[in-house]
């Protein structure tokens, strides 16, 4: 395992040093305050991010139990689960630091201000990496153990370093990672992956793109300036906008495959139909607007970036309740 990150952290290196010098605002400042240090290196872990995958595990380890799981084994999976995506947030930041410095939503990340230094981002996200491998392996079970290294993999490879500077579809594939959490949930609890996780791993899957393209509408010029290829800077709005509808039905459709299966009752059931109606009402609603030639600030798209949270979080909080109430 420590090979592994050792050989990941070598490529990166590799990748990196081979761009262009000067694209950074700064490397190295003089004056670097212990406590911003602290709170750059917690910042490396993207902590937003990570709230949102572990709201996706938790619930389902309720769901996994049909009731409350043992306390500490839902306390070690978090660990290891933020040790694991912050692992991969760091990664990410390293590799992507020349166009992070030329966007506005990510100029005041760590490695950009200098506040980290690219070596330091390295080493920090390789022992994360190998940390949460280990903790895993020890603490939950290398089932657990190896889906949490592949989901890392698979971010800072696949994502980060393969799909996202060549290919529209980088969200839609690289989002597989965001999905593994749901199975590392499960397996944590029943050392195995069901139906029921598969299900719940297919609706983040289908959740990924509509939550995020309508944040890559609203910041299109920065992808644009960057040459990154998001499918709001190659596509009209007209087009995104059928595409989150189109994912937002099929993701509305698959969550409400765990009830018929057995997994979820009435109460889950009623949570993702009146959630999933609100939600397809926000993206048709999107992409009349786009239809009707809309853009700027009238677009709106930002409402559906927001609520697409809202929804996941009551989606996966009805994921745990429902068991007691069956």
């Amino acid at each position: 395992m420590c090979l592994l990150a050792l050989s990941l952290s070598g490529v990166c290196v590799t990748a990196v040093e081979s761009r262009p010098a000067g694209v950074l605002a700064a490397e190295s400042p003089k004056h670097r305050p212990f406590g911003a240090r602290v709170k750059a290196f917690v910042a490396l872990t993207k902590p937003r991010v990570i709230e949102l995958l572990l709201m996706t595990t938790v619930p389902v380890m309720f769901l996994a139990a049909e009731g409350v799981p043992d306390l500490w084994l839902v306390l070690a999976t978090c660990v290891g689960g933020y040790l694991s995506a912050g692992g991969a947030g760091a990664f990410n930041m390293y590799y992507d630091r020349d166009i992070d410095a030329m966007m506005d939503r990510t100029s005041q990340r760590p490695l950009v201000t200098g506040m980290v230094s690219p070596r330091e981002c390295l080493v920090f996200a390789a022992a994360l990496t190998v940390g949460s491998t280990v903790w895993f392996w020890f603490l939950v079970n290398p089932l657990s153990a190896v889906l949490s290294l592949g989901a890392s993999l698979f971010y800072t490879v696949v994502y980060t370093m393969i799909l996202k500077r060549r290919t529209t579809q980088n969200i839609v594939w690289g989002g597989i990672a965001g999905c593994l959490p749901v199975l590392i949930g499960w397996s944590a609890v029943k050392n195995e992956v069901s139906w029921a996780s598969v299900i719940l791993f297919l609706v983040i899957f289908f959740w990924t793109p509509p939550h995020y393209w309508p944040l890559s509408m609203k910041v299109k010029d920065d992808y644009e300036r960057v040459g990154v290829p998001m499918l709001p800077v190659v596509a009209g709005n007209k087009v995104v906008a059928r595409q989150i509808v189109l994912y937002s039905w099929v993701m509305v459709a698959v969550s409400l495959l765990l009830t018929p299966l057995g997994y979820t009752g009435w109460f889950y059931t009623v949570v993702a139909v009146a959630c999933g109606a609100l939600w397809l009402k926000e993206a048709h609603a999107l992409q009349a607007r786009a239809k009707a030639g809309i853009t700027g600030a009238k677009l709106k798209e930002m409402r559906l970036f927001h609520w697409s949270i809202t929804y996941v979080s009551l989606l996966f909080t009805a994921v745990a309740i429902d068991p007691f109430l069956r």
